[in-house]
């Protein structure tokens, strides 16, 4: 079997994941371009020979969707041929996305891969793509009957207090869409709001 070698490291500067964050004015496809740049130019590759580049991104939607890291080669110049696609597996994200390429490259498949994870939480909050864990109220609701663990149930609290710093309510349990508020009217969301926004 191949094995698969990791040639260089490097990664984005990094702030806090707030509104008015340090990085707050840079959209994650500048700050994924800029670190492809750097890349290249440090190492030197053709970028027609890259094969993949694989990136965790939580929340893949608004500045963060679109198959990020395909535009994002694009932005830094890098050849058409080169792919890119994105996977969500919420913190493990970067790294199942470096699992993944060392996969590729492993059982022959792909023999060059960028891989790595990206993610702006100023402009794209946590909980911004919805989904029935965190927000649906039949889920997070504590009166529901299914048996929760109590590490479960904190961290459904800790989500829903997130989607009330988000904005985000629950639209409509027939369409599960989803629409921005400036209050949040879920049963969770009520529990957990405060006066203030909570901190993440």
């Amino acid at each position: 079997m191949t094995e698969a070698f990791v040639f260089d490291a490097i990664r984005t500067p990094r702030g806090k994941g707030k509104k008015d964050g340090s990085l707050y004015e840079v959209k994650p496809v500048n700050l994924l371009a800029g670190l492809l740049t750097d890349l290249q130019q440090r190492n030197q590759f053709d970028t027609a020979k890259v094969d993949d580049v694989v990136m965790g991104i939580v929340s893949p939607v608004g500045d963060q969707g679109a198959v990020l890291p395909k535009v994002a080669a694009l932005k830094a110049g890098w050849d058409f041929q080169c792919a890119g696609v994105q996977i969500n597996r919420f913190c493990a994200s970067g790294l199942e996305a470096v699992n993944m390429a060392a996969q590729k490259v492993r059982s022959g498949w792909e023999d060059l891969v960028v891989a790595g994870g990206v993610e702006s939480m100023s402009r794209v909050p946590i909980g911004s793509d919805g989904g029935a864990w965190a927000m649906d109220p039949e889920r997070t609701n504590s009166s529901n009957p299914t048996p929760r663990s109590k590490a479960w149930r904190a961290s459904s609290l800790r989500l829903s207090k997130w989607a009330a710093w988000a904005s985000i309510k629950w639209h409509s349990p027939a369409t599960r869409r989803w629409s921005a508020s400036s209050t949040c009217t879920t049963p969770a969301t009520r529990r957990a709001s405060s006066t203030a926004p909570p901190r993440c």
